[in-house]
């Protein structure tokens, strides 16, 4: 731990390896969206981006890069960002690894609220706004079911299995309800996907990250990791256990259900990020700003593999993130039997 003394007398206190790792990880997300920019079918090479980026450019490559590609790549970063910020929230405050909102039923909920709206008949917007609530709903009801004189991790990680389990079926129910059409395009959006995406997509997702990531980094980081110590010890030095559990339960189910209305429920993210920052940096407690930069990287980097690694083919982000994730989930499970720890 080193710490910075500023001239007022204010210090900050920071983990050289964890700045690092967000650092570069913030690097390699900048250096996947530079390739992404610049390859497509009409290919920019990295000067004629940047310049394009700084104001210059031919009309043709501005309207490349601001209206057609760089939304795209916004909405990945902050998704990325989103997801791995809510996962490492998850982790912490149920105490379990596997914790995340893939898992615990709120994935689930946006899409059932999405999946409601493409029976019904609605616009892409209204899809989106769909998404929100479903996931905000569902985080109210497993927060009122997991509540018994408060809200502790094995009851909320039970309550939403349950809840994802019931979901998953009332989601397969409503794909069979709608026309085929359109539930083709359900299937395509619950798989993850970022084709298509422009600024009103990234826009709701990018104001309540302004507003949420401040909040949780700066004003909730240190309660956090006293209370990764048990509920007790953070009572006996003065955390509101129950009140800023629920803000930050809030806080996630917020950030997950704004960015599966961006991009759709995009899976293994929100787990796996943590788990990488964490081997990465080396350091004990929830590490909030490196899990955020290297969500944002993992993301960019699956985005860029799943439009450039068939040639004339996209894939479905989620696709590649569910790869990637579930072959580091089974290599670290590996890893973990030959230690000797399963």
């Amino acid at each position: 731990m080193s710490v910075i003394r500023t001239p007022g007398g204010l210090s900050v206190r920071f983990r050289p390896r964890a700045l690092g790792v967000g650092v570069g990880a913030a690097l390699l997300a900048a250096g996947f969206g530079l390739v992404a920019l610049g390859s497509g079918d009409y290919p920019m090479g990295p000067t004629d981006v940047l310049r394009t980026l700084t104001g210059g450019g031919t009309v043709a490559e501005q309207f490349i890069v601001y209206e057609l590609r760089l939304p795209r790549l916004v909405t990945a970063l902050l998704v990325g960002a989103a997801l791995a910020l809510a996962g490492t929230l998850f982790q912490s405050l149920v105490r379990n690894p596997l914790g995340s909102p893939d898992i615990l039923g709120f994935t689930q909920g946006a899409s059932t609220g999405a999946l409601v709206v493409v029976v019904l008949g609605g616009s892409s917007l209204a899809l989106a706004g769909a998404a929100v609530v479903g996931g905000l709903g569902t985080g109210l009801v497993i927060y009122t079911l997991a509540w018994r004189r408060g809200v502790h991790g094995y009851r909320l990680i039970l309550v939403g299995i349950g809840v994802a389990a019931i979901l998953t079926g009332v989601n397969g129910y409503l794909l069979t309800r709608a026309p085929l059409m359109d539930a083709a395009r359900a299937v395509l959006w619950l798989t993850g996907s970022l084709d298509g995406r422009g600024w009103v997509n990234a826009g709701p997702l990018l104001a309540v990250l302004v507003v949420v990531a401040p909040l949780v980094l700066v004003g909730c980081a240190p309660a956090l990791r006293m209370m990764e110590l048990g509920d007790d010890a953070a009572s006996a030095v003065g955390v509101p256990v129950r009140r800023l559990r629920l803000v930050l339960l809030a806080a996630a189910v917020l950030l997950v259900s704004f960015a599966a209305a961006a991009a759709g429920p995009v899976a293994f993210v929100a787990l796996v990020a943590p788990h990488l920052a964490k081997r990465l940096t080396r350091a004990p407690g929830p590490n909030l700003l490196a899990s955020m930069a290297v969500g944002a990287a993992l993301l960019a980097g699956a985005d860029l593999l799943a439009q450039r690694a068939f040639a004339g083919h996209q894939l479905p982000v989620g696709v590649v993130t569910g790869v990637i994730g579930g072959g580091y989930l089974v290599w670290l499970l590996a890893m973990e039997r030959r230690a000797g720890r399963l």
